[in-house]
């Protein structure tokens, strides 16, 4: 089925582009949600119109997520947790604590905005990448001291 994509679609391509889609898919996703139309001869005359639309739409994107990036800079976060005698960590910090710190201070992101490669179990600092997209990222420090008792 050959449809007209009206969003940016992940690994389908950009709107406006013209695309080959398996029929259920087109038919039970796309078509619903609104994220595509069929590709008619009359609806391939507002390809330029829906590219010119989605052009902006990604540009204010890009905006906001800049604005974003630029009240996450150089945050950071302390995290306090229990300890063992040889200062091991019961618990961790994970991207959910992360995400948490950052909504308090009216940031929202996705945890798949983050680069984490494991939970942090040890004390100390360790600075963190949050990538908004592959242009726009911003660096935080996480600090995660031991909890007193």
């Amino acid at each position: 089925m050959k449809i007209i994509l009206v969003k940016d679609i992940h690994r389908i391509g950009k709107a406006g582009a013209v695309v080959k889609v398996k029929n259920g898919f087109g038919r039970n996703y796309l078509l619903p949600k609104g994220f595509a139309i069929i590709a008619s001869p009359g609806n391939l005359k507002k390809v330029e119109k829906i590219e010119a639309n989605a052009f902006a739409i990604r540009e204010k994107e890009i905006l906001a997520l800049k604005d974003t990036a630029s009240k996450t800079q150089g945050l950071e976060f302390t995290f306090a947790r229990k300890v063992d005698e040889n200062n091991h960590l019961y618990g961790s910090v994970s991207e959910q604590d992360i995400i948490q710190a950052l909504a308090e201070k009216d940031i929202d992101i996705n945890k798949n905005n983050l680069t984490l490669e494991k939970h942090l179990k040890e004390l100390g600092s360790q600075e963190i990448v949050v990538e908004f997209n592959s242009e726009i990222k911003a660096t935080i420090t996480i600090t995660v001291q031991a909890e007193e008792e």
